[in-house]
């Protein structure tokens, strides 16, 4: 039994150990091609993280990833695609900012209700899909996608002047209103007031909240059985359309709390300039880390280290979408490697059957000439 473990344990660290070294690889490779040093633009970016200033911008940066990340895993463990996570965290951002500039409570009270807001609105976006694929059997991948478009449009719609935006005097932008300080997330200082998102700690939290509910609970028990296979789940009792709603629903709720970070420990409103693109992000992020807690932290930790050192490549001569590229060939390299992997996993558990077999008809054999 240990030497299984251990195989599964080898086996599960094969996948992203070979995506990275293929992914960094691949890279070098691309920049020869290209005429470009292979080495010094990664020199530059490891010596730009060494700095105090970038290293809290990849760690409050990791916090959003690992959010987005976390609520894409909820759904990949119940064998559900949710690509939507870019729009439900984007409008749940842009309706708790909203209402939260629109109200003024108690300093918690502000906060939990802010939070509150952002869950429920990217639940109830979730919940579409959720509603679409439980009822009508829709594929939740191609409702999520549309639920994003959606969304964008939905949030351009709000942001105009004649409805929810504000556009102060001589800007461009179009804002959602500035929450009052009582709703703004308590930062933790460092260094030369340089500041870490209280809201960083809480999205690390959650990674411990979502290892013991998926492990150590019966309802984490009942998702990964329908993850794994819904017939066989419904066949010991399990409704599976309701842990299709109910894990949608979650995924979503997780989905809404991706802006907060930002939202309540720096921008305080919603604008043109908030991040695009971290639910696709949160999707290789959740690949890469296995959709297990600490894969997902230390992943969430390399994509935001490669987003922030490489804005240093600029005046080094490099062009910083240097990182783009990297990103784009750790997201190849997972899949491909994955794959690999488990080939691999297959090959190997059916060779150690076979010896278990041989042995065992060895051991027979040898009892019938010693009778």
């Amino acid at each position: 039994m240990k030497k299984i473990d251990k195989d599964r344990l080898l086996l599960a660290a094969a996948g992203p150990a070979l995506a990275l070294v293929s992914a960094f690889a691949l890279t070098m490779i691309v920049l020869a091609a290209s005429g470009v040093n292979p080495v010094e633009p990664l020199q530059i970016m490891v010596e730009q993280a060494s700095y105090e200033d970038v290293q809290i911008l990849i760690l409050n940066q990791a916090g959003i990833y690992y959010l987005a990340a976390l609520a894409v895993a909820i759904g990949f463990r119940m064998n559900l695609f949710n690509i939507g996570v870019d729009g439900q965290y984007r409008l749940a951002a842009m309706v708790s900012a909203v209402i939260g500039a629109a109200v003024t409570l108690p300093g918690p009270l502000h906060i939990l209700m802010i939070v509150a807001v952002a869950m429920l609105t990217g639940a109830f976006w979730a919940g579409i899909a959720g509603v679409l694929k439980a009822k009508r059997g829709v594929s939740e991948v191609v409702s999520t996608i549309m639920l994003n478009a959606i969304a964008t449009a939905l949030i351009a719609w709000l942001l105009l002047p004649t409805n929810l935006g504000v556009q102060e005097e001589g800007s461009n932008d179009l804002t959602t209103g500035k929450i009052a300080e009582s709703g703004w997330f308590p930062a933790l200082t460092v260094g030369d007031g340089l500041e870490i998102y209280g809201f960083t700690f809480v999205a690390f939290a959650l990674g411990i909240v979502y290892w013991f509910v998926l492990n150590r609970t019966r309802f984490g028990f009942d998702l990964r059985a329908t993850g794994a296979s819904e017939s066989a789940a419904q066949a010991s009792g399990v409704d599976a359309k309701k842990m299709i709603m109910t894990s949608m629903l979650i995924s979503g709720a997780v989905a809404g709390l991706t802006g907060m970070p930002l939202l309540l420990g720096e921008s305080h409103t919603y604008n043109l300039s908030f991040p695009l693109g971290v639910g696709f992000t949160g999707i290789t992020i959740a690949l890469l880390g296995r959709n297990h807690p600490v894969g997902i932290f230390f992943s969430a930790l390399l994509i935001a280290f490669i987003d922030k050192a490489s804005a240093g490549l600029d005046t080094a001569g490099y062009a910083r979408e240097i990182g783009t590229i990297m990103q784009g060939l750790i997201v190849i390299a997972v899949v491909v490697s994955y794959e690999l992997v488990r080939r691999y996993g297959i090959r190997r558990q059916q060779q150690k059957v076979g010896e278990e077999l041989a042995a065992g008809h060895a051991i027979k054999t040898d009892k019938e000439v010693t009778a």
